[in-house]
């Protein structure tokens, strides 16, 4: 059984542990991470989440594997090749740490730029934010020990936001700024 979703307040000090845990990685990956960014909720001013950052790494390619893997292994990250995105290289931290979710993905692939710009979109929307928080908080009470299902429940209310960041997008010229680290 996993631990229960649970939602807090937002922590200013998310961003300062995201940039604690993406300089090693920023250090051991050099040039072949090509953007390390703070993504998901923790990434969000205001935005209450569950206390996990989440940590986007943009890469040109995911061959040769080994060159990626072995860096992160080396830092204590786990690869979870179980992960049923093929689109999304997921590593965790190794067991007794802090809980941190890790994606690696093709830098100007759709998830990354989805991630990437659903983020900004909420940064600057704050009814949406808001919207957002709001079914976080129902659907941890409502999932609290069934993470698949918490996900699943968010999905429609992700989606509109996705389409209206999306023609947000278009009228703004949206372009990911530079990386966080």
């Amino acid at each position: 059984m996993s631990d229960p979703i649970i939602v807090v307040p937002y922590d200013p000090t998310w961003p300062d542990l995201f940039r604690q845990i993406a300089a090693p990685i920023r250090a051991a990956l050099g040039d072949l991470a090509l953007r390390i960014d703070h993504i998901g909720s923790t990434s969000i001013p205001g935005t209450d989440a569950k206390p996990i950052i989440d940590i986007q790494i943009s890469v040109a390619s995911f061959e040769p594997f080994d060159d990626l893997l072995k860096p992160m292994e080396s830092l204590g990250w786990r690869w979870r090749s179980d992960n049923p995105d093929l689109t999304d290289m997921y590593f965790r931290e190794s067991p007794g740490t802090r809980r941190t979710h890790i994606h690696m993905r093709r830098a100007g692939s759709w998830s990354e730029q989805m991630s990437l710009l659903f983020r900004d979109y909420l940064r600057c929307h704050p009814e949406d934010q808001a919207a957002y928080v709001s079914l976080k908080y129902e659907s941890a009470e409502q999932f609290r020990n069934d993470r698949k299902g918490y996900t699943a429940s968010k999905s429609p209310l992700i989606w509109s936001i996705l389409f209206k960041a999306d023609r947000w997008a278009q009228e703004i010229g949206w372009q990911p700024g530079p990386s966080d680290q």
